[in-house]
């Protein structure tokens, strides 16, 4: 069996392994018996835990990150970009629960260099969503189009809500949610908000408060 085969074999039974044991319990036995491979093979191959791990972030995140990249057509509109950026994002969590528990969960809770992986990934979604809501207020003609500052901190917002609602769709006991259905969700909050902010109407608190 060519090595790159039994390669993704084995960061496939880890993914599962890790997802379902967390890094701290998983055992390279485990991993090797659901691979279908001897435990030295997987040394021989990935070299330790620690670093089968960090080739499993790297190999979610960057999956992940071209599903999004595939998905936001650069000539579509602004609201069509973001839509299918939600929706890919959303169907590629669906589609990949362990990969995504191990993303979202697993690797930020064990610190460097583990969290440094996601957050890199995160960082570059982030500078995808931002540059998108630049180029909004850009193509709306805003008369006052939101600052530097308020643009970086929209965008964080959205990555967040939309990591969250991932998290929610993919533990939920009940009737689970669609990708669509999923991504209706935060485009309604998150574009119907952006279609105020960039046509002047903001929200202002109370005098009082």
């Amino acid at each position: 069996m060519p090595r790159e085969v039994r390669e993704r074999q084995m960061l496939d039974a880890a993914v599962e392994v890790f997802a379902r044991r967390g890094y701290s319990a998983a055992s390279m036995d485990e991993i090797a018996e659901l691979a279908g491979a001897s435990k030295p093979l997987v040394y021989l191959y990935l070299n330790s835990k620690e670093d089968l791990f960090s080739a499993c972030i790297r190999r979610e995140a960057e999956a992940l990150m071209a599903a999004v990249k595939a998905a936001s057509e650069p000539d579509a509109p602004a609201d069509a970009r973001l839509w299918n950026g939600l929706r890919a994002f959303f169907a590629h969590t669906a589609e990949h629960p362990s990969g995504w528990a191990v993303l979202s969960c697993q690797a930020r809770t064990h610190g460097e260099p583990f969290a440094v992986v996601v957050a890199e990934l995160r960082q570059e979604i982030v500078r995808l969503v931002t540059a998108l809501i630049a180029a909004t207020a850009a193509a709306a003609g805003c008369t006052a189009p939101p600052a530097g500052h308020e643009v970086s901190g929209l965008a964080h917002a959205l990555v967040g809500a939309a990591e969250s609602l991932a998290c929610w769709a993919n533990t939920r006991g009940d009737a689970v949610s669609s990708a669509r259905e999923t991504a209706e969700t935060l485009m309604n909050i998150a574009w119907m908000g952006l279609e105020n902010l960039m046509n002047g109407r903001r929200w202002v608190p109370d005098a009082r408060s």
